[in-house]
């Protein structure tokens, strides 16, 4: 018997990208959505996702794709982010994090990639919940 070679080589991004031509898998633009937002919602300072409500909202599910336009295209995708952050954090630091951590785990997840991620902040959070007055008791004589 001949000795047969190892093919578990661990593939590179690039390698992913070359597959995923190779075999016609395209990657939804709805899925790199969700991988972004999940990506950017937990960058601390991010206060939420901005958008508007969408119907599985309305049905009680979390829309982890909110506030995120992705634009897919055979090799690379450009992603669109609307935040809003907390009263009181550097923005530009806020900017650069989900910057890096969205690109990160599109490129790892998908093999795609990923030539933009365009931070708009549409808001910023004034009331936190640790922060919100709370009521007071009062004593009536």
């Amino acid at each position: 018997m001949e000795n047969e070679e190892n093919t578990n080589d661990i593939t590179t991004s690039e390698d992913l990208v070359s597959l995923n031509d190779s075999t016609g898998i395209k990657i939804s633009e709805d899925v790199v959505a969700v991988i972004a937002g999940v990506a950017a919602s937990e960058v601390p300072g991010v206060c939420a996702m901005s958008g508007g409500l969408g119907i599985t909202e309305v049905f009680g599910k979390k829309n982890m794709a909110k506030g995120i336009k992705a634009d897919v295209t055979e090799k690379e995708t450009k992603i669109y982010v609307n935040i809003i952050v907390e009263y009181g954090v550097r923005i530009p630091d806020i900017a650069y994090e989900i910057q890096n951590r969205v690109k990160k785990a599109v490129e790892s997840m998908t093999g795609l990639k990923v030539s933009e991620v365009n931070i708009h902040v549409q808001g910023v959070n004034v009331i936190s919940k640790e922060k919100a007055p709370e009521e007071k008791d009062i004593d009536i004589i």
